[in-house]
């Protein structure tokens, strides 16, 4: 029996291999306005919304003149010269398809912008099992903030102690443990079993936890 009535899934790291991408891209968009930033320092931050990883990276708030600009000319690196490469991760569809199946409620909680979260969606071909879908425009503050948790909770109108979290970062787990969420954590966004040690379970990617899934959290 599911010992959960709803999950949040995120995308980034979780259902597609993009977080290099995307560390790329703000690296790449940062030194065009002088900001020397490594890839490698980037990489830490992702899984935050720019709201956090610009004031980290620059100094500058997102909604600052230049910081909406840094942001725009990081959606247009992305878009070009990565979306179209990206992959999902291994049993992405099928997991989510099988948490469908199971009557799980299943929605989206994602730090992306609304139009990157819809082609990311569309690139892992996950749309039709998803009930709700909560982006950056949505809330005031991005992950580890725990808003986007809360907006998905209201839209399903589930307690925090029915629904799941299932993400790749600490963010993750941050965003979720203040809205009284657990997280199962995967691997494919790179972080280490110790980053992601507050997670009630750690698999290696969407396919490993599909395998596992009868001795998971998800079962009660």
């Amino acid at each position: 029996m599911p010992r959960f009535r709803g999950i949040i899934l995120d995308v980034d790291g979780t259902l597609i291999d993009s977080n290099d991408a995307h560390a790329r891209s703000w690296a790449h968009a940062l030194r065009q306005f002088g900001y020397t930033v490594a890839y490698e320092q980037v990489r830490q931050w992702i899984g935050m919304g720019g709201d956090h990883l610009l004031p980290k990276a620059a100094q500058l708030e997102k909604d600052s003149e230049e910081g909406k600009q840094i942001a725009k000319r990081y959606l247009e690196i992305f878009k070009a010269d990565y979306l179209p490469h990206l992959k999902p991760l291994p049993g992405a569809s099928a997991l989510v398809e099988h948490l469908k199946r199971s009557n799980f409620r299943i929605a989206v909680g994602s730090s992306a912008e609304a139009d990157v979260l819809e082609a990311l969606l569309e690139i892992t071909r996950v749309k039709d099992f998803i009930e709700e879908t909560v982006s950056s425009k949505d809330v005031a503050n991005s992950k580890p903030a725990p808003d986007v948790i809360l907006v998905v909770l209201d839209r399903l109108q589930l307690s925090p102690g029915d629904v799941v979290m299932l993400g790749d970062t600490p963010f993750d787990i941050a965003s979720a443990t203040k809205a009284g969420v657990r997280t199962i954590a995967l691997r494919s966004g790179g972080w280490t079993d110790a980053d992601l040690c507050e997670a009630l379970a750690i698999y290696d990617d969407p396919a490993d936890l599909l395998a596992h899934y009868g001795q998971s959290p998800l079962v009660e």
